[in-house]
């Protein structure tokens, strides 16, 4: 990149509309960050978790997901995620990326350091949607998440040639996800 990786950041967000609601700079005080960071992006997750429990033993099969039977829908300002459980939750932020990117998505060191792990697949070119964010607690305690806060950070990669089939080109089926989007086949 020739230009600060902030700035080129804030360039491709504001022509691209890549992020939105986009944050300029880097929120923080008393919450966990989100916003603009030194090389990337700190996204915020929202009030809306899908909670799995085990209520009625039932097995969890990729191929033939009833969420109905595993998870529990909850919405708040906080999220306690049963130890050594997981919950799906949604960005607050929607996303746009151009053809020529590729984003990587890890999960925050403030909630990595209590064993909460954010996992996110990579954001492919011409991918667009709310990202669904899976969310799993490590421990053998709950775990509180704090909605509306940072929960994860983005990495973007500039590709150069720009990728012959794009994610909009293979029509993937997570194409335009606005809610927390179960697995599909």
């Amino acid at each position: 990149m020739s230009i600060k990786p902030d700035t080129w950041i804030r360039k491709m967000a504001r022509e691209h509309r890549m992020i939105e609601p986009f944050v300029d700079d880097q929120v923080s005080g008393g919450i966990i960050s989100y916003g603009v960071s030194s090389y990337g992006y700190d996204l915020r997750v929202t009030d809306e978790f899908k909670i799995f429990t085990n209520v009625r033993s039932t097995v969890v099969d990729p191929k033939s997901f009833d969420e109905n039977t595993m998870v529990v829908d909850y919405q708040g300002s906080e999220c306690i995620i049963p130890p050594n459980s997981f919950a799906l939750a949604r960005s607050l932020e929607y996303f746009r990326i151009p053809r020529n990117i590729l984003v990587i998505c890890l999960g925050k060191s403030t909630y990595a350091r209590c064993g909460i792990i954010t996992n996110v697949t990579p954001l492919e070119p011409e991918w667009e949607g709310h990202l669904t964010l899976e969310i799993s607690n490590t421990t053998p305690l709950p775990a509180r998440i704090y909605a509306n806060e940072g929960i994860a950070q983005l990495l973007f990669f500039e590709g150069d040639p720009v990728c012959e089939t794009s994610y909009a080109d293979r029509k993937g089926k997570y194409q335009s996800q606005t809610g927390i989007t179960g697995p599909r086949i």
